[in-house]
């Protein structure tokens, strides 16, 4: 299991930008940093330095995922055939948590993280605990029977800051959800703007 290493609102403020959309950003009111020094005016950015935000920005959506997870996710990308910042973001979007998070099953893609961890997620009838399961076109993902009337499930479903993707198909009145295909860029609602091409760049010069 992967530990979340700070704080969720830091990520936002780090990156200067809200991330997941959420209007409790601190990103809201404050677009500096955190930190004594956030409000220290910035230099212009190295080339170098816009390509390791844009992979952080990108592992930092993801629920800040570790570099080695993130490393790895990049190489099958590059492994697969086509364009690698298509597959990078289609392998991102076929990870189970992150399947959760857009199926509005829960509020953010870190309680995904915890919700699958925790036993309450079933991947074609059966249960899984592995966030980073690799999620096929045609499965369907249930909230298990037992926690369907969750406090925290029901609020996530009512939420009106984002709404679920088409290429996914969930009936939250039964809680399931049925991964149609794998997106590309252009499909997943990301709040901010995501570049794989940069991440590219950035891992092709380290």
């Amino acid at each position: 299991m992967t530990k979340r290493t700070s704080a969720k609102y830091k990520l936002d403020r780090r990156m200067g930008e809200n991330i997941w959309g959420r209007p409790k950003s601190p990103v809201n009111r404050r677009e500096y940093g955190p930190g004594q020094h956030g409000q220290r005016r910035k230099g212009k950015m190295s080339d170098f330095g816009i390509q390791l935000r844009a992979k952080q920005k990108l592992k930092g959506h993801y629920g800040d995922l570790t570099e080695k997870q993130f490393r790895r996710i990049f190489a099958e990308a590059e492994r697969v055939r086509g364009d690698t910042g298509e597959n990078l973001i289609g392998l991102l979007e076929r990870r189970l948590d992150a399947v959760v998070y857009r199926a509005k099953f829960v509020a953010t893609v870190f309680a995904a993280r915890q919700f699958v961890n925790h036993g309450h997620v079933l991947v074609n009838g059966r249960r899984v605990n592995i966030p980073s399961y690799q999620v096929k076109e045609g499965d369907v993902i249930e909230v298990r029977q037992k926690s369907k009337q969750l406090a925290s499930v029901l609020e996530a479903v009512g939420l009106a800051e984002r709404d679920v993707p088409d290429y996914l198909e969930v009936d939250h009145s039964k809680m399931t959800c049925t991964f149609t295909r794998t997106p590309g860029l252009g499909d997943v609602p990301f709040a901010v703007q995501m570049e794989p091409n940069l991440v590219i760049e950035y891992y092709a010069q380290n």
